[in-house]
């Protein structure tokens, strides 16, 4: 891990909550309100709680074990285990985890998925499974 990356995960952890839901809110104003979310960049760990505009209940989304593969600037994202409050979407977590997604990114953003690729690279369980 370089110093970039360093500085970004001790930004990311410093960076207060109310912060990132205040923004988040302003960006979502009308489609949905974040109510908590925590990020554990070691753990690889991301908890969301949102209640979008219209429904009665929010909903929860636990992600555990992702990262983002890289070669040959191409990107492809790995999440190992994904569950909700929501059958449902259980149900659609239960057909994208444990396989690569490639993930289109535009040439300018190349750069900055290379940097997030760093933040957040497989562990070798994960290419392990991602080559099966």
């Amino acid at each position: 891990m370089n110093y970039k990356t360093t500085i970004i995960k001790l930004a990311i952890k410093w960076t207060p909550k109310k912060i990132v839901v205040w923004i988040a809110n302003f960006i979502l104003k009308g489609i949905a309100q974040l109510i908590d979310f925590d990020l554990d960049i070691d753990a690889r760990k991301v908890y969301v709680h949102i209640k979008l505009t219209g429904e009665a209940e929010s909903i929860e989304v636990w992600l555990n074990d992702f990262a983002i593969a890289s070669k040959d600037n191409a990107y492809q994202l790995l999440i190992q285990d994904a569950q909700s409050n929501r059958i449902w979407l259980t149900t659609i977590f239960t057909h994208i985890i444990g396989r690569a997604w490639n993930i289109p990114v535009p040439p300018q953003f190349v750069g900055h998925f290379k940097l997030i690729a760093e933040l957040f690279p497989p562990t070798p369980i994960a290419i392990e499974h991602q080559s099966n």
